[in-house]
């Protein structure tokens, strides 16, 4: 755990990791772009037990993301998840040709 600006995390900061771009795959799955020029595939119902995280169950408020100096948010702000943890639950994507 740590913090950082008086918000407590979980889990140890990755040095300079952040999340680059994002894009909605539907049914939960986000494509994730990080720093390190990965991108990596999230399913979002992982997160849907927790009650903070409850509104993403709705498609319409998971798709409405925005990234905030590389973090990963929803409705303003009000929900958002660390990059290191969505690079740590996420798996790795190679595009096919």
């Amino acid at each position: 755990m740590y913090t950082s600006n008086g918000i407590v995390y979980a889990g140890e900061p990755v040095a300079g990791i952040r999340v680059v771009d994002a894009g909605y795959l539907g049914n939960h799955m986000l494509l994730l772009t990080f720093s390190t020029g990965e991108k990596r595939l999230f399913d979002a119902t992982r997160l849907l037990s927790m009650s903070a995280f409850s509104p993403l169950a709705d498609e319409d408020v998971l798709k409405a993301f925005e990234i905030d100096h590389g973090v990963l948010t929803w409705q303003n702000g009000a929900i958002d998840i660390a990059p290191e943890a969505l690079y740590r639950e996420s798996f790795a994507y190679e595009q096919r040709a």
